[in-house]
């Protein structure tokens, strides 16, 4: 797949490796002639120049990219590069910081097809490692909405239980299992729990404490929603 990422700062640095490490083509536009120096000598194509003018988008292949993530730390160019970028028929995410703004550009920007918190979920990384290793942050889906995913310890009250007999609090969903051995994927209601098998999980920020308490148990360590 082809993708245009705007901005070469850390976010957007990361996304394209990540990105070219998975096999794909990725093009970086940068306005800043530094960064954007920095990026080619990883080895990254660049287009330098303003991600929210149509001229330079059109010049990085807009029109034939897969995606376009408009990942620099001004929202407004963020906003203007999905908005042109969707209007030329191309899949858009958009990256907020901050969450007073966050709701307005989600309320405006109908048209983005995703829009994501870096700061907040590198934060809620951060909380769980000092909090250990049962629960990893997947994905921010929304402004108080976590893909989570945990593992079954010896202290969990589910341990020996079926997937059928888990009750999650809220509108918490499971959306995948995994066995010790094995990938996650699709839950099977009759597969029981056991000692490190992982739990896909879409949950609320405050019912993460929850949450783990039910499939991780009791760890000894202070509640998610503490301080």
């Amino acid at each position: 797949m082809r993708f245009v990422i705007v901005g070469a700062g850390r976010v957007g640095t990361r996304t394209t490796r990540a990105l070219a490490d998975s096999g794909h083509e990725v093009l970086i536009i940068e306005r800043d002639e530094a960064a954007a120096a920095i990026a080619r000598e990883e080895g990254f194509e660049v287009v330098v120049g303003d991600g929210a003018v149509e001229g330079t988008l059109v010049e990085a292949g807009v029109d034939t990219a897969d995606a376009l993530a408009a990942l620099t730390s001004d929202l407004n160019d963020n906003f203007v590069a999905c908005m042109i970028a969707k209007q030329r028929g191309c899949r858009t995410v958009m990256r907020v910081d901050e969450g007073y703004r966050e709701e307005i550009y989600r309320k405006y920007a109908d048209d983005v097809d995703e829009v994501i918190h870096p700061e907040r979920l590198g934060a809620i990384v951060a909380k769980n490692a000092l909090l250990g290793g049962n629960i990893r942050a997947i994905a921010d889906i929304a402004q108080d909405l976590q893909l989570v995913e945990f593992t079954v310890t010896e202290a969990s009250p589910m341990r020996g239980y079926t997937l059928s007999e888990l009750e999650l609090p809220g509108e918490c969903r499971l959306l995948a299992f995994g066995k010790v051995s094995d990938s996650v994927g699709i839950p099977d209601p009759d597969a029981s729990l056991a000692t490190g098998d992982r739990l896909v999980v879409l949950a609320a920020f405050d019912t993460l404490g929850e949450v783990r308490e039910i499939i991780a148990g009791d760890t000894g360590a202070a509640a998610l929603g503490g301080v």
